[in-house]
C-alpha cells in the first residue's frame, strides 16, 4: 500500500514522497530542494526510486539534478516544458508504473499557471501541482483564462473521493477569499473553520476531497449564479459566460 508523505519546504511548499514502506522505496513529487528529502528519506530508511515532477518552476524542481545525480533515479516530467535533468517526456493521456513503488499514473495536461503544467492521477489521487490548490487555484502566469478554467474543470470531474495533493499550503487564506465571493455560503464557512483549527495546530489542510472542492472552491464554481452575482459586483460588469465569471474572480484574488 502507497503512502503519501508531505515534506514541507521554503516558506509554504509541500514535497510529496509516495512510500512503499514494505519495500523501503518512494518516489518524489516536486522537489524544490534536495535537502528535506534527503532527509526524510535518511530518517524513514528508504530508497529513491523516481523524480515526478507537475511544472517548471524553481520551487518544484530545484532539487532534481541533486537528488537525480545522488540517486540515479529517472526524472518524468511534462514534454512541453524544461526540465532539468528529464528523461521521461510526459503527454495527455499517457499511462506509466512509477518505477519501485507500485503505483500507476496518468497524465493530463493541464496549462494555465504555466504552458505546459501536467497533472498525475492515479489510485485515487492527483498530484494537482500549482493547478488545483485547496479551496482555490493557481496564478495565471503562461497561459489564458480560457486554458486555466478548462484544467481546472477536468480535474473536477475527476471522482468526488479523489485526494487533491497541491503544491503548497494555501488553503487558509484561499478559503477567506472563497468566503468573500460566496459569502452565503455554509459549506466555506464551515470548511473555513476547520482550516483554521488545523493551522492554528501547526496540521497540514492537504490532501483534500475533490467533492469539497467542487463545494467550496469558487473558481470551480464559475457556472453558479452567486458567483457570478459576486463577480459582477466587484467587475461592475455583466459577465456572460462562466469563463469571464472565473477571469474576474481570479483578477479579485490576484489584487488581493
Amino acid at each position: 500500500m502507497i503512502e503519501i508523505v508531505a515534506v514541507p519546504a521554503f516558506s509554504d511548499n509541500y514535497i510529496w514522497l509516495a512510500v512503499d514502506r514494505d519495500r523501503r522505496v518512494a518516489a518524489v513529487v516536486d522537489p524544490g530542494d534536495a535537502e528535506p528529502v534527503e532527509a526524510a528519506l535518511e530518517a524513514a530508511g528508504l530508497e529513491l526510486t523516481a523524480i515526478l515532477i507537475t511544472h517548471h518552476h524553481h520551487d518544484h524542481t530545484g532539487g532534481v539534478q541533486a537528488l537525480a545525480g545522488s540517486h540515479g533515479v529517472p526524472v518524468y516530467g511534462p514534454a512541453d516544458e524544461s526540465i532539468p535533468g528529464r528523461t521521461h517526456a510526459l503527454r495527455e493521456g499517457e499511462r506509466f508504473d512509477v518505477p519501485g513503488v507500485g503505483m500507476a499514473l496518468q497524465v493530463l495536461e493541464v496549462p494555465g499557471h504555466t504552458a505546459g503544467h501536467i497533472a498525475l492521477v492515479g489510485d485515487g489521487l492527483v498530484f494537482a501541482g500549482d493547478t488545483l490548490f485547496a479551496g482555490g487555484c493557481g496564478r495565471i502566469f503562461e497561459g489564458t483564462p480560457e486554458q486555466m478554467f478548462s484544467s481546472l474543470k477536468k480535474l473536477s470531474e475527476l471522482p468526488d473521493d479523489t485526494l487533491v495533493y497541491a503544491g503548497h499550503e494555501y488553503t487558509l487564506a484561499n478559503l477567506r477569499f472563497a468566503l468573500k465571493a460566496d459569502p452565503d455560503n455554509a459549506a466555506v464557512a464551515e470548511r473555513l473553520r476547520r482550516v483554521e483549527t488545523a493551522r492554528e495546530q501547526d496540521r497540514p489542510t492537504l490532501p483534500s476531497r475533490m467533492a469539497d472542492e467542487r463545494a467550496t472552491n469558487p473558481f470551480l464554481r464559475a457556472h453558479e449564479p452567486a458567483l457570478r452575482a459576486s463577480a459582477e459586483r466587484w467587475a461592475d460588469a455583466v459577465l456572460d459566460e462562466p469563463v469571464a465569471v472565473f477571469a474576474a474572480l481570479r483578477r479579485w484574488k490576484d489584487q488581493g
